[in-house]
């Protein structure tokens, strides 16, 4: 048997076997939530729809949750009305897998590429990885819209920005007149002085909400006057679920927490993400611009449930990759590696969860606030890639090998060409080079 088919053989193996380890993880360590987030959906559309009730004044029974969304969000998930409920949960699922898949595919394709690992066994562990990730578990269990908001969001980032698209702003637009959150990236886009890409998404948001409003006049106007400031709707803030900054001031005092030290907390965070985001889009890095700022709406949003923490992702991945591009045996790329390593299986772990009941401490205060303690540690230290002109006898004058790419430290790189905005790769030729 020739070699090649061997270790295709080989992979296969690894791939099934892997997926059984994780069906196993799943069936112990899988909380079953029924898919209650798209059971709220359904019932509020349904009753909308066919009941003729208006969709904000739904309320799951016995509970107090019901549709928190945008009005633009119920004409995207109108369909689901006319769908039998098991239509709707395969939809739902689908479009979940579809979406993780292609997202993961981009982040990690170019991973594979430089490792010269065979790259659809790559996808295939990464997508067995990810399905035992608690906050992708929860999104799926749910039924909830994170991983198709991060989708819209990174198809502008990854994709349309990079490549000068005049549409490049199309999918924050959307993704934030779906859900208010995504709102940050029109700010990240602002921040980093992307004008156009900040006034076609600020547009496209915009359109999505007249477009709703004009359609649904009633609806929107009760979610912009009353069901937007209605906060019993969204749930407790000091349960152990809500991994945001206001969660973690929280539960330091459930009955009275402190909105100055919250606000504090909040200003700090989003100047460090205003200096690191404004770093890597002037190194011409677009995708730690979206893992850092993911990881600053987890954390400065007043609610982030787990399953919230799948904007996460793009920070774990980029680990992998930086960690990859460091030199073989390296500390940097062993540092790298562990950070992602240690993250994922945090987060894959339920530990929170422990101190659902009891978060007092210092136990309770590190242990049920572990995954805002990984948001942070994203925001603070998530490796910027740099673009550097080669000047004197070698890159970035630091006197390395012409057409290599030199680490600060000066370890020489490898180039990324995939990894390079199309402006720079056209002017590669005359000396522009990748720095990691």
């Amino acid at each position: 048997m020739a070699q090649g088919a061997r270790r295709t053989i080989a992979q296969v193996v690894a791939v099934l076997a892997l997926a059984v380890a994780v069906t196993a993880f799943l069936s112990v360590a899988a909380v079953r939530h029924g898919f209650f987030d798209l059971k709220v959906y359904y019932g509020a559309l349904t009753f909308w729809v066919h009941d003729g009730g208006e969709i904000y004044d739904f309320l799951k029974g016995g509970t107090q949750y019901g549709f928190t969304y945008p009005p633009f969000a119920a004409l995207v998930m109108l369909p689901m009305a006319y769908l039998p409920w098991t239509a709707a949960i395969t939809v739902s699922v689908a479009a979940t897998v579809v979406v993780s898949a292609v997202v993961i595919w981009w982040l990690l394709d170019p991973v594979a590429r430089r490792a010269g690992w065979t790259r659809w066994f790559v996808l295939a562990v990464a997508l067995c990885l990810a399905a035992a990730y608690e906050p992708m578990r929860e999104t799926v269990n749910f039924g909830q819209v994170n991983m198709l908001l991060l989708f819209l969001v990174a198809v502008d980032l990854l994709r349309l920005l990079p490549a000068r698209s005049r549409w490049a702003g199309v999918g924050i637009g959307l993704a934030t007149a779906i859900k208010l959150t995504p709102g940050i990236f029109i700010v990240y886009l602002l921040v980093t002085g992307r004008w156009r890409a900040a006034f076609t998404a600020m547009g496209g948001a915009a359109a999505a909400t007249l477009v709703a409003a004009a359609l649904f006049p009633d609806a929107s106007r009760e979610f912009w006057t009353e069901a937007l400031w209605n906060t019993d709707r969204v749930g407790e803030l000091a349960f152990v679920s809500n991994q945001s900054l206001r969660g973690v001031v929280a539960r330091l005092d459930p009955e009275h927490p402190s909105t100055v030290a919250w606000l504090a907390l909040v200003l700090a965070t989003l100047v460090v993400w205003g200096w690191r985001s404004r770093a890597a889009v002037a190194a011409g890095d677009e995708a730690t611009g979206l893992a850092l700022t993911g990881a600053t709406m987890c954390l400065v949003s007043p609610v982030t449930w787990v399953h919230h923490l799948v904007w996460l992702l793009p920070g774990l991945i980029l680990l992998v990759d930086n960690g990859m591009a460091a030199p073989a045996r390296s500390r940097r790329r062993r540092l790298l590696l562990a950070a992602a390593l240690v993250g994922y299986a945090f987060l894959t772990s339920r530990i929170v969860w422990a101190w659902e009941k009891d978060f007092t401490g210092v136990d309770g205060f590190l242990g049920s606030n572990t995954y805002v303690w990984i948001s942070l540690a994203l925001l603070l230290a998530l490796p910027v890639r740099h673009w550097a002109t080669p000047t004197g006898g070698g890159p970035a004058g630091r006197g390395g090998p012409a057409g290599s790419a030199v680490e600060p430290g000066g370890v020489a790189q490898l180039a990324e060409p995939d990894r390079v905005p199309p402006a720079v790769q056209r002017d590669r030729v005359g000396g522009l080079l990748p720095v990691r």
